[in-house]
């Protein structure tokens, strides 16, 4: 008897406990979410709204997270809870951080708004809602989608965490020239999902609906977590006719789309400038020739071409162009397959030899088109290194003749400083991700400029009948691109003429139209879903993004008054922009502010640490005379306050420590600290794996709880690297070598590159095996940082310390270690480990994140 009243006792506490899981897991829920995008000729109006209701018997926090493609602009955003709304402001961006700084001071905390990967910003509010409460989110914004070889591109991305029972993505496009095709994708599409997707599409209009039941959204029956989360992607092109483009007017606003077809391409006089630099050692140097050797074959037979590669010394290929023939191209693919890297980094010398080498070519085609295509991952170090009189040495030197292509590698490069060099010389500049598509990245490139079929395009219309107008002068048109064109007509005007004035590969060409006003302005009337001033808003958009690219280039008196001029659209419009900042303030007694700022590439990076003159300084917020590698005074409350919209993480509230390991779970976008009670000077066996034939130990120092030496040890080649805050020491068949820390340098041994950044960092690489990589840390004291690149290739026997969590972590689903969020149970190797949220400091050298907001663990060795 009392066995049968124990065990009902302990099914009910199961029940109990059961209950108590499932009520923490669903207590926040989200019971309607709603995508609703409509594009009108192009340009994209999103409006994402999700409605979530606290189903606990106690307060708990709400969040609202949502990722939106990096080009859109911000338009609105409010948060209605229980009847009251509480709407974002869009202000001008110094009066906002005045505002904000105030809220910190009466004691205000920040809220959390960001950008994530290559294409996309993430913005994050939380707010605390009663017990039966409800809130709905709302944001909106807007885009110009662009076209890029011969397609448009609306990116939605899809991460509800949660089932939700009333989920929906509704598209809507318009385009009056016609739609020409349409394709929807997906990461993560099913059988079952594709059930629920439907597309409907007549010649101009197309209704693209996404409705999964909550059973379509499950995994699998048995479990409550849902397969939506990836990339929802929507591809079309629009018909053509005219040569002369296409003219849309709605209330007194145009927009000319031009984008010609079918036309010879011109041939390209293209040098590659290579940076073969120390920091390029390992799988960049690997990339960059695949995608090199890939690009090769690509060129055209009447083009011309060359290398020149460079660290400390510039290498020519050839002393000329070579056409590209099949023998040259072959002899080209030999020299790229042994590029190597090693050094300093010259930019300033290989581009002025490389406008050098066009100077002099002779026998190039007559109507031919000249780049020159840039890749580089780090900084100036070697000759040349300031950056404002690099980039008045090379815009002096191409003095408009050629178009300059800058590609970054990763983020240790200035992008402000290859962005001005390029804006300078006719180009754009585009950050290369140190992913395993980066070879792929670099293709894309390539053939986005590898067909240009005009040259010097003029875009005419009549001076006195048209204000406002964008940037109407364009130095080149590649083949599946398009050129876009607003502006006002100031002026009653019946018939809108527009003149096209170019240069083919065979001629010069001139294109006209004739634009009847009323009638064009009659094709968007009646149209339930368009919003009816969308031209006004596309006009602002392009001028805004044009007046700010302008302004990267410009002297300091013109960068202000094009400043001026975009700050003062983004305010009438409610643009969020670099210029601005969105002040949403929370119900009283949650005593929080949240401040957004739109980012542009250059925040993306660390600091830059070389040279520069007092201009640039003073715009850097750096005193004349001083760089910015030096530790500046900082006042605590603007630290405490910078909120942006920029990389995953790294606005978040600072972090007072560094982990002493810092790890990336595989397949998984969750990052690890761990921290170790290990004793100082005993080796700490942190990692083996015998298929890799690679093991690391490492030890912790006396005065501070972080790693000072690192044991690399590779089976084959038979190589021990140790990696200490002194030096590092090569051992190799009983003979060592010694590499300072306070230089750069590269040793290979058969085919085991181990490369030293000067004080900064050493890789060790060797092909078809991980990255190991150490970062020297010198704040508050000297530690290393241990961390691991392409982890994929780890075999499933990888043990260790640290090395089980790459084959062995999971966690936990139904975890009731705490009714807290920010708590939940690890499993690795069949022990379990309570993680923390908590933000750390970030050592590792890829990332641009610091704080990292990571799954805190405590391990015994």
């Amino acid at each position: 008897m009392e066995e049968r009243k124990l065990l009902a006792l302990m099914v009910l506490s199961s029940l109990v406990v059961l209950a108590e899981t499932v009520a923490h897991k669903h207590a926040i829920e989200i019971y309607s979410l709603h995508v609703d995008c409509r594009v009108t000729s192009r340009f994209a109006h999103t409006v994402i709204t999700s409605k979530i209701v606290n189903r606990a018997n106690e307060s708990r926090e709400a969040t609202f997270e949502v990722e939106l493609p990096k080009t859109a602009f911000i338009t609105n955003f409010s948060m209605s809870i229980d009847g009251k709304v509480y709407p974002g402001i869009i202000k001008e961006k110094a009066s906002a951080q005045k505002e904000y700084d105030t809220a910190v001071l009466h004691g205000q905390s920040a809220g959390l708004v960001k950008i994530t990967g290559r294409k996309l910003e993430q913005f994050h509010v939380s707010v605390s809602i009663a017990a039966a409460s409800k809130v709905t989110f709302e944001l909106m914004y807007e885009e110009l989608l662009k076209r890029q070889l011969g397609k448009f591109e609306l990116l939605i991305k899809v991460r509800p965490k949660q089932l939700v029972k009333h989920f929906q993505i509704d598209v809507h496009i318009f385009e009056p020239q016609g739609i020409r095709f349409l394709e929807t994708d997906s990461t993560f599409m099913t059988n079952e999902l594709t059930e629920a997707l439907t597309k409907v599409q007549n010649e101009t209009k197309a209704h693209i609906l996404f409705k999964p039941t909550v059973d379509q959204q499950k995994i699998n029956p048995e479990l409550d977590e849902t397969l939506l989360n990836g990339d929802f992607v929507v591809r079309y092109d629009v018909k053509r006719g005219a040569n002369a483009g296409d003219i849309q007017i709605v209330n007194g606003y145009f927009v000319h789309y031009f984008a010609p077809h079918e036309m010879p391409v011109f041939p390209k006089n293209v040098i590659f400038v290579i940076d073969r630099s120390g920091s390029m050692t390992g799988r960049k140097i690997e990339q960059t020739r695949d995608a090199l050797l890939k690009i090769l074959q690509d060129l055209r037979p009447e083009d011309h071409f060359s290398f020149i590669t460079f660290n400390n010394k510039v290498v020519e290929w050839k002393s000329s162009l070579l056409q590209a023939t099949a023998e040259n191209v072959a002899s080209a693919t030999g020299f790229v397959q042994t590029l190597s890297a090693s050094g300093g980094t010259n930019i300033n010398h290989a581009l002025l030899t490389a406008v050098s080498v066009l100077d002099k070519a002779e026998g190039l085609p007559e109507r031919s088109v000249s780049m020159i295509i840039l890749l580089t991952d780090g900084q100036p170090t070697s000759g040349e290194s300031n950056v404002e009189v690099i980039q008045e040495n090379i815009q002096k030197a191409v003095n408009g003749k050629y178009t300059l292509f800058c590609l970054g590698f990763g983020f240790d490069v200035s992008y402000k400083f290859l962005e001005k060099m390029s804006l300078s010389n006719g180009g754009i500049a585009r950050r290369i991700y140190e992913n395993a598509d980066a070879a792929l990245q670099l293709q894309g490139f390539y053939q986005e400029v590898a067909t240009p079929i005009l040259m010097k395009i003029e875009m005419q219309y009549p001076e006195n009948d048209v204000e406002g107008l964008t940037k109407n002068n364009f130095k080149l048109f590649f083949e599946g691109s398009e050129i876009v064109v607003s502006g006002k007509i100031s002026n009653e005007l019946d018939l809108l003429p527009v003149e096209i004035k170019a240069q083919s590969h065979s001629s010069d060409l001139t294109f006209k139209e004739e634009a009847i006003v009323k009638e064009k302005g009659q094709v968007f009337q009646n149209q339930s879903y368009i919003f009816g001033n969308f031209i006004e808003r596309l006009w602002a958009y392009l001028t805004i993004q044009q007046l700010l690219e302008k302004s990267i280039s410009a002297q300091e008196e013109d960068r202000k008054a094009l400043e001026g001029k975009a700050l003062e659209l983004s305010l009438q419009y409610s643009f969020v922009t670099p210029l601005t900042s969105m002040v949403v303030t929370k119900p009283t007694g949650q005593q929080q502010t949240e401040l957004a700022n739109k980012p542009t590439e250059a925040d993306n990076e660390k600091p830059i640490s070389f040279p520069v003159g007092d201009a640039y300084r003073l715009r850097s917020g750096l005193p004349p005379g001083r760089w910015r590698s030096e530790p500046q005074p900082v006042s605590n409350k603007k630290v405490s306050v910078v909120v942006r919209l920029r990389d995953k993480t790294r606005a978040q509230p600072l972090a007072d420590e560094y982990p002493q390991l810092l790890l990336q779970l595989p397949n998984q976008n969750e990052i690890i600290c761990l921290n170790t009670d290990g004793k100082a000077q005993t080796s700490v066996h942190l990692l083996s794996d015998p298929e890799q034939g690679l093991t690391v130990t490492g030890k912790i120092g006396n005065r501070m709880n972080h790693f000072v030496q690192f044991e690399i040890t590779y089976v084959t080649p038979p190589v021990r690297i140790h990696v200490s805050t002194n030096e590092i020491v090569l051992s190799h068949n009983s003979e060592s070598t010694q590499l300072p820390w306070t230089e750069s340098a590269t040793s290979t041994i058969q085919g085991l590159s181990v490369s030293v950044e000067k004080e900064t960092s050493v890789t060790a690489s060797l092909s078809d095996t991980v990255t190991v990589k150490i970062s020297f840390v010198k704040v508050p004291d000297y530690f290393l940082g241990l961390y691991f690149l392409d982890t994929d290739r780890f075999s499933g026997k990888v043990s260790g310390l640290l090395g089980q969590f790459y084959s062995k972590a999971r966690f936990e689903n139904n975890s009731n270690i705490s009714q807290r969020a920010d708590e939940r149970l690890l499993r690795v190797s069949g022990s379990e480990h309570k993680a923390t949220r908590q933000y750390k400091k970030d050592y590792r050298l890829e990332s641009t994140n610091d704080p990292v907001f990571c799954w805190s663990i405590d391990l015994t060795p």
